[in-house]
């Protein structure tokens, strides 16, 4: 079992987030010490990790929320959850050649103005 902290410490969530997570159903039944203190699973770190992956590739909360739900529903409900990842991996895949795309770019510039910076350092030597 895992403390609030120990499970932010873990994902780098904040305790408020976590909190959020439960309230808006991504995360369920969070079990409480007799103290009323929460208490995480593996089970809720896998469920953590999921969101997080989710989330940081660019799902929103609104659609990773569905998708918890359907997991809630049943074995019924996989292949709705089959199609709503096989579109998100499509939509990281285009974002993904996008940004490749911005690196290349990046990259020309990087070396175009690094060249103009060594060409212009190498001037100034000759002053000096």
């Amino acid at each position: 079992m895992y403390s609030i902290q120990d499970v932010s410490k873990k994902t780098g969530l904040s305790a408020h987030t976590l909190r959020y997570y439960e309230k808006e159903g991504l995360l369920s039944h969070v079990d409480r010490s007799p103290g009323g203190f929460r208490q995480y699973t593996e089970e809720d770190m896998e469920a953590l990790g999921l969101i997080c992956c989710l989330k940081n590739t660019g799902m929103s909360l609104q659609e990773i929320t569905r998708f918890v739900s359907l997991t809630h529903e049943g074995d019924q409900t996989l292949k709705k959850r089959v199609e709503l990842l096989r579109e998100h991996r499509e939509n990281v895949i285009r974002r993904m050649q996008e940004m490749q795309k911005y690196l290349e770019k990046v990259t020309w510039k990087l070396n175009y103005f690094s060249e103009k910076l060594h060409a212009y350092e190498a001037g100034e030597e000759e002053k000096k």
